[in-house]
């Protein structure tokens, strides 16, 4: 995804900017709200992340409701050290998708922004075929095919498909296929996705020329098609 993070805190800007690079997304970080509403209106982003105490004039709520007057509906993810119940309520009446108070882990974060990411995916017409280079997954009758060749996959190996495919070109790390496909919000300390994935690989890249699954060291997968 292509990602806007307004927040004035380097330490926090950057951590923030550092995850979701790791994670696959492009980012866009900016330190206040006045360069923050400028790319906010000028270009298109999947989503951002709004620091509600900003320097410049500007501060999260104000470009929040700019933004929404324009009939901005990009997901905005509230990110604050105001905590209180009437501060995150202000928040979500401002035109917020979701409020994230700090201090906060960046694995949680990284949820939140999956999560944003799918509903506004189902805000759209939903997709019932994934289509990587000859892979083809029929989401509605749960079928796989490559080069026009049925593969059988159990029911987590379809999961486990589906998600990279719908990353497809993106870095897909542990902790979103663990959140993402197993639904664990933590690390079990397993090789359960190793086992999977070499499982899958088996049957959807070993019968053909081209490998599809490709590990990025260090980092995760990534499906591709070279």
């Amino acid at each position: 995804m292509h990602i806007l993070v307004v927040e004035d805190d380097p330490t926090v800007r950057n951590f923030v900017a550092k995850g979701l690079r790791e994670a696959g997304h492009l980012v866009e970080p900016v330190d206040n709200g006045k360069d923050g509403l400028f790319l906010a209106v000028s270009e298109n982003f999947d989503l951002i992340i709004l620091d509600r105490m900003l320097p410049g004039g500007i501060d999260g709520l104000r470009l929040l409701e700019t933004i929404r007057a324009q009939n901005n509906s990009t997901p905005v993810l509230l990110l604050s050290a105001l905590a209180d119940v009437d501060d995150r309520v202000q928040g979500l009446k401002a035109g917020g998708d979701d409020y994230v108070t700090k201090p906060f882990a960046f694995s949680e974060l990284l949820a939140r922004v999956e999560a944003l990411s799918r509903r506004g995916r189902s805000d759209n017409v939903p997709q019932t075929r994934l289509t990587v280079a000859d892979l083809e997954v029929d989401l509605l009758s749960r079928s796989v095919r490559r080069g026009g060749q049925k593969i059988d996959l159990q029911p987590r190996e379809f999961r486990l498909l589906e998600y990279l495919m719908r990353h497809a070109g993106q870095v897909v790390t542990r902790t979103m296929l663990l959140e993402g496909v197993w639904d664990y919000h933590f690390d079990p300390q397993t090789n359960v996705i190793d086992v999977h994935v070499s499982r899958l690989r088996q049957k959807v890249d070993k019968p053909f020329d081209t490998p599809l699954i490709h590990t990025i060291r260090n980092a995760g997968y990534m499906l591709r098609a070279d």
